[in-house]
């Protein structure tokens, strides 16, 4: 598939992005064991399953992958975890979404993980682009992009279009 759009990153700076923040993720985990890396489907969960590659050749911490299905469109309705919420008990638990707009998915899914104790949730975007409408901030970021709303960006992880898109 051909993506439109200006290329605003390449296949190379987003590897370089996703080594960067899996070792700011691995100093702010240091003293863990467990790290639980929830990626918000589809391409948060694609980024989620990246970092969790770097934080494994990095580090040694053990790490759980889950995917959380929320609906972007209407992420009050109900959101499904591929593990059960009791096994993120009393663990650090990193968010990755792909990009970071009003912040309506990424606080919904912050939401779901305080029915249980954690130990903390992190936040963790390829692009934080600054439109926020709720007090949720990317703790981890590839990059922050000043846009307009109307402005479209579009993050292609795997293939051979590769990169961040604006348009």
């Amino acid at each position: 598939m051909k993506v439109q759009g200006d290329k605003i990153r390449t296949k190379a700076e987003i590897k370089s992005s996703i080594r960067r923040i899996a070792y700011q993720i691995y100093e702010n985990n240091i003293d863990e064991d467990v790290l639980v890396i929830i990626g918000i489907a589809t391409r948060g969960n694609t980024l989620a399953k990246l970092l969790g590659k770097e934080l494994e050749q990095c580090s040694s911490l053990k790490i759980v992958y889950a995917e959380l299905e929320v609906n972007k469109e209407k992420p009050r309705d109900e959101i499904h975890c591929s593990i059960p919420i009791e096994s993120v008990e009393n663990k650090s638990i990193v968010i990755v979404d792909d990009v970071l707009n009003t912040g309506s998915t990424l606080i919904y899914a912050v939401n779901y993980f305080l029915k249980v104790p954690v130990k903390q949730i992190k936040t963790a975007v390829m692009v934080n682009r600054n439109h926020k409408k709720f007090p949720i901030k990317a703790d981890f970021k590839g990059i922050s992009l000043s846009t307009s709303s109307n402005e479209h960006v579009r993050v292609e992880l795997e293939g051979a279009d590769s990169g961040i898109y604006l348009n």
